[in-house]
């Protein structure tokens, strides 16, 4: 018996050991075979050329041309889609992109034809690379859907509060009004999903779930449709404010003087007064009356700016020994003036500085008339914008006179223009007339029409141009006795203001049909205040003008801009970085 029981406990044992380690080595030897099959599956993959993977999807795409999203895959001139043609998402991003629809098929549709006629081309690798860097774009546009969800909460759920009756403390609303609270602490700072945390995304779902009961407890639709419009009026009104008050101050930092000029005109002055009265005269003043020399004049009360404006024109002109530079500003910025140029002498070319107060014919012409201008900047109404109808009376001596802006680089030699022929006419300018452009001005936009003798002697559609590089033929000045014509002009705005404050109005009246056009590209305008201007525009450019209220020696100046200004300022001056003014 015992016998029997010990064979049934070995037959026992050896058939659970049978039943147990036989599967469990079927299993190993299962999964061995397996990642063997799947480690050559992918040494298979891995030979394919990468430019069969490019071809699929766009061969895909091609048949398809509805299903057109903002991203690419081809080109940057191509559209396909990326995203299921129902996704409202990449609609709304086509129409921000490239406009409408319509103009994106008819692209797409062009783009195909093109293709069709000369077969479909392999694909570069810097061409992946950008359609990669494309694709990175498209995908980063739509990562800030649930930012946004959440603070359309936020603003559904103040607006539901405000349904509540003032004196209600519900347990509902107390329930709202915490809700609001985590949302807003959740949201913080966060422009996109990646910053929102899981908290964050918890949070959002149960803002959705109260809001849910609120529209449960007020169902009135419209009174939920009125507070919102209350709520976007307010947001429009703030904006409006802000806006104005953005424009003033961008107004009042063009107006005032950086502390790093004012720090660097105080020791220059400083400097001037220290030396003899016979150290303070400039090299090479007997050139000043030759009119045989190639005369420029900047009327400024800007140092550093009229240093570039010198600096430029001489580093280019092909004969920098007959360049002479007439730099006219006033009594306070005089010995800063002078003392910048005797230690910072412009090569072989020849300053003047002189001071507008010294003459004393101007306070007569100009009495007080100019101050009763319609303008708070001072810009405008100073005597040195308006010195420039007084060139004849300055410079008694010369034929032909280059006159620039304090605010313009100059990038090729101007003496040519002392060649140009000038038909006859007084003043060379680039034309400000072309409908399109951010420098096209009309006269009627400065100029009050209105008034009968301006209608009977100006044009309203008359072509404008542009004041920074003019050239002026004094001796025709004289005879036609132009400035005679701008008092005329001037006085008659006394009782009421015919024209905006400033130089240009007045100018187009005094030059009315005696100015001839120079080519665009004597004078490129607005990096001052046109973002949009073309580099190659500028470069080409032997002129270039920072009209506007940004100037590049401003932190508000465009930044894009400002290398072609900065190339031209002495960094390395001492007394630039005691006054710490570094590039």
């Amino acid at each position: 018996m015992k016998h029997f029981r010990r064979c049934s406990r070995i037959l026992i044992l050896s058939l659970l050991v049978v039943t147990v380690f036989i599967p469990i080595g079927l299993l190993s030897y299962r999964l061995k075979h397996l990642n063997a099959d799947a480690s050559g599956g992918f040494e298979d993959l891995s030979i394919i050329d990468d430019d069969e993977f490019v071809k699929v999807p766009v061969q895909e795409v091609y048949k398809y041309p509805d299903h057109i999203s903002a991203v690419s895959l081809t080109s940057p001139g191509e559209n396909n889609s990326l995203s299921d043609p129902g996704d409202g998402v990449g609609v709304t991003y086509l129409s921000e992109r490239n406009g409408t629809s319509d103009e994106a098929k008819e692209d797409y549709h062009q783009s195909q034809e093109e293709k069709s006629l000369s077969g479909v081309k392999d694909r570069s690798t810097p061409t992946r690379i950008q359609q990669h860097q494309t694709v990175q774009v498209g995908s980063r546009r739509v990562h800030d859907e649930k930012v946004k969800q959440m603070k359309d909460q936020v603003i559904r759920a103040k607006a539901y509060l405000t349904f509540a009756p003032p004196s209600s403390n519900s347990h509902f609303i107390k329930e709202l009004k915490l809700r609001i609270k985590e949302s807003e602490r959740a949201i913080g700072d966060s422009t996109k999903d990646s910053d929102l945390s899981k908290r964050a995304l918890q949070k959002m779902k149960a803002m959705g779930a109260t809001l849910l009961k609120a529209s449960q407890l007020y169902p009135d639709c419209s009174a939920m449709v009125k507070k919102l419009r209350a709520m976007t009026h307010n947001a429009e009104e703030q904006v409006l404010t802000l806006k104005n008050q953005t424009t003033f101050l961008v107004q009042l930092a063009g107006r005032t003087t950086p502390k790093g000029l004012h720090c660097l005109s105080m020791r220059l002055t400083a400097e001037y007064f220290s030396l003899q009265s016979d150290e303070r005269e400039l090299p090479n003043q007997h050139k000043v009356h030759d009119p045989n020399l190639f005369h420029f004049a900047v009327f400024s009360d800007n140092i550093l700016a009229s240093a570039v404006v010198v600096n430029s024109t001489v580093s280019v002109a092909r004969e920098p020994e007959k360049v002479v530079f007439h730099v006219v500003t006033d009594s306070l910025n005089l010995p800063a003036m002078s003392m910048w140029f005797l230690l910072n002498p412009p090569g072989k070319a020849t300053v003047q500085v002189q001071n507008v107060d010294n003459f004393e014919w101007l306070s007569t012409r100009y009495g007080a008339v100019l101050q009763k201008q319609d303008s708070l900047d001072s810009r405008y109404t100073s005597a040195l914008n308006h010195l420039r109808f007084y060139l004849p009376d300055i410079f008694p001596f010369l034929k032909k006179i280059v006159l620039l802006d304090h605010d313009v680089v100059v990038q090729r030699d101007l003496t040519g223009l002392w060649s140009l022929n000038m038909k006859g006419k007084v003043n060379a300018a680039v034309e400000t007339c072309q409908e399109g452009e951010p420098s096209f001005r009309r006269m009627d936009m400065y100029i009050d029409f209105t008034r009968p003798l301006v209608a009977q002697r100006f044009d309203a559609n008359a072509c404008t141009w542009a004041f920074g590089m003019n050239v002026f033929d004094l001796q025709v000045w004289r005879k036609r006795n132009l400035t005679g014509v701008y008092h005329k002009y001037l006085h008659l705005g006394n009782k009421r203001p015919a024209f905006k404050a400033g130089s240009l109005p007045i100018g187009w009246m005094t030059f009315y049909k005696q100015t001839t056009a120079l080519e665009k590209k004597w004078h490129i305008l607005g990096l001052g205040y046109d973002s949009g201007v073309r580099l190659s525009d500028i470069e080409q450019g032997a002129v270039i003008h920072f009209d506007g209220i940004m100037k590049p020696w401003l932190d508000i100046g465009l930044d894009k801009y400002k290398q072609f200004w900065k190339r031209h300022v002495l960094y390395d001056h001492p007394y630039l970085q005691q006054c710490n003014i570094h590039a």
